[in-house]
């Protein structure tokens, strides 16, 4: 993977807001940001699926963006509740096509996240409405979260079988009205230990022949 990565600060709407940026060489197939689980219980973006998340959009030549949400780590603000960290997700995306937008008109947007992440993506869906989603193991039940907008092309929503924090039930029920497909991976937890290799795979396997 040939990808030049960089660290720095925006305006968010709490104060500054820390990401990191990763562009890849070649022409890009579009613009990704990427949620990070909750703030409250040890949720940064360097968490591991996080990282898995960025390091595969990025070998799928995403302009890739991951970030921390106001009061985690060295963004300025605190917690929320979910209602200001849509509006950091929208902040961060916003920056990035502005900064793009010379570069490359109508470009895609995916949006990615992890556990409350997840769930905020679907909130931020609603408003942005996405080409592509990326949700694993989405805390769907505690923040609300409305179902995929018929707009997206893709959703791949990923969840472990093995997952006491986000039941797979859940998820399962929510995506029912919609008959919205759910892919489980036997043997899973929440943070997918042992099991990064085969989350990273699924996913380059599902957007190979979609891009």
């Amino acid at each position: 993977m040939s990808a030049v990565t960089q660290k720095f600060f925006i305006d968010g709407p709490a104060g500054k807001l820390e990401i990191v940026l990763g562009e890849p060489q070649s022409v890009p197939k579009g613009i990704a940001v990427i949620a990070h689980p909750h703030p409250l219980h040890g949720g940064t973006m360097d968490n591991k699926v996080v990282h898995t998340l960025f390091t595969t959009l990025l070998e799928l030549e995403f302009i890739t963006a991951k970030f921390n949400f106001r009061g985690v780590g060295l963004s300025e603000g605190q917690f929320d509740h979910g209602s200001g960290e849509i509006d950091d997700v929208l902040a961060v995306t916003q920056t990035i096509r502005d900064q793009f937008s010379h570069q490359v008109a109508d470009i895609p947007l995916l949006l990615a996240g992890f556990s409350f992440g997840g769930a905020i993506q679907l909130h931020v869906a609603e408003r942005l409405a996405p080409e592509f989603l990326i949700l694993v193991a989405p805390s769907v039940v505690n923040l609300k979260a409305p179902p995929v907008p018929e707009t997206t092309q893709c959703a791949l929503i990923i969840q472990g079988d093995q997952d006491d924090v986000v039941l797979p039930e859940a998820v399962l029920n929510w995506a029912a009205p919609a008959s919205q497909p759910v892919v489980v991976i036997p043997g899973a937890g929440h943070f997918f230990h042992g099991k990064l290799t085969i989350l990273k795979q699924l996913i380059l396997n599902y957007f190979f022949h979609r891009l």
